[in-house]
């Protein structure tokens, strides 16, 4: 696969021409919608038919709701080795919530393309946030814990899943060594019964980072106590804060460097966003509020405003501003070439996989950028 940036006079004609390729292939591999317009800085996903040279073997993860239509799921699946249902809850003494929306259909559908499913575990307060007095009341009751992780077995058992993420986020510091040996119980009780235990890590860069997203996970120790860690480098740019990448190269960098010195690389998944942002200009701390978009409504976007699609060659990553009802707006979002940064990464630091946030949006370029580069195991 080769990327081409579209140039001022370009048209889909002309660009499958240069390459030798059907207008109609170039259409469907980038969702172009009709009448085709391009962009000025749009990124293409051609098929150069080039011979395909080894591949490097990568686990892909996706995370979905279970509001995911049919649809997106079903053009997905075949890219992943796994689906991570969001989510499951908890009671301080241990009781498991399901989601509100039935997911039987998203294990299903997975268990009938082998891709594996797995339990999403969270600590959602009834307000819809991560709640640190939940963490609290389980990492530090021995009954609460115990019943939590027979409930999980037997969920497990019952609906198929094939194994557990742990998704706590706001773990409160004087909890960081009870929620490893959380981690580690649950992982040594499950694993007799073959099911996979990971951990969600906030994108930390030292040990001694501080704030409530961090101090409270201990990259050592959770990587000694799961299965597998995904490192959640994206948000960087995200709804409250100022407009930029969600999930720029430097930043990225910086979190798997210090990762690879605490955990082995083969247990490491790279979080990938599959989305972006589009904020409202001046940006107002405390007030202003981007709003969350896909990344093919992103060039659409430029497209109707007529607007150039710029590419920041540090964050390595596509953004553009345009003018709508006399506000200023500034988008941030992934295209293929922020996605091949990133996939250079797996191999150059010897990673297990990747997992995505979130796949409820099917955006195909990406996918067949993964399949060019990856075997997927």
């Amino acid at each position: 696969m080769e990327i081409y940036v579209v140039k001022k006079g370009d048209t889909v004609d002309s660009i499958a021409q240069k390459y030798g390729i059907t207008v109609s292939s170039l259409i469907f591999d980038n969702q172009l919608s009709y009448p085709y317009a391009l962009a000025i800085g749009q990124a293409l996903l051609v098929s150069a038919g080039l011979s395909p040279s080894p591949k490097y073997p990568a686990y892909v993860n996706g995370y979905a709701y279970p509001f995911i239509s049919q649809d997106a799921l079903d053009n997905t699946l075949p890219y992943l080795t796994s689906l991570s249902v969001f989510s499951y809850g908890f009671t301080p003494e241990g009781e498991l919530t399901p989601p509100a929306l039935d997911d039987d259909f998203m294990i299903r559908s997975a268990l009938n393309l082998n891709v594996s499913p797995i339990l999403t575990l969270t600590p959602f307060g009834t307000d819809g946030n991560f709640n640190n007095y939940l963490i609290t009341s389980i990492v530090n009751n021995e009954t609460a814990q115990s019943r939590l992780i027979g409930n999980l077995l037997k969920v497990l058992n019952e609906k198929g899943f094939q194994g557990v993420d742990i998704d706590f986020e706001y773990i409160l510091a004087a909890d960081r060594i009870p929620f490893a040996e959380f981690v580690a119980k649950t992982r040594d009780t499950l694993a007799p019964y073959g099911y996979h235990v990971s951990v969600a890590l906030a994108p930390k860069t030292s040990d001694m980072q501080s704030g409530l997203l961090y101090a409270g996970k201990d990259y050592g120790l959770l990587g000694a106590a799961a299965d597998s860690v995904l490192l959640m480098t994206y948000e960087w740019g995200y709804t409250y804060g100022p407009p930029m990448a969600v999930a720029p190269i430097n930043k990225v960098r910086e979190v798997v460097d210090y990762a690879i010195t605490r955990i082995p690389s083969s247990k490491i998944d790279l979080g990938i966003p599959n989305y972006g942002y589009d904020w409202t200009l001046p940006f107002v701390k405390g007030a202003s509020k981007a709003r969350t978009i896909g990344n093919q409504e992103a060039v659409q976007i430029a497209i109707d405003a007529g607007v150039p699609i710029q590419f920041d060659e540090t964050a390595m990553s596509p953004f553009f501003q345009y003018e709508e009802n006399g506000i200023l707006h500034e988008v941030w979002f992934e295209d293929v070439r922020s996605y091949r940064e990133k996939f250079f990464l797996l191999p150059y630091y010897s990673l297990r996989g990747m997992g995505y946030w979130q796949i409820m949006r099917f955006f195909r370029p990406n996918w067949l950028l993964l399949q060019s580069a990856f075997q997927i195991v």
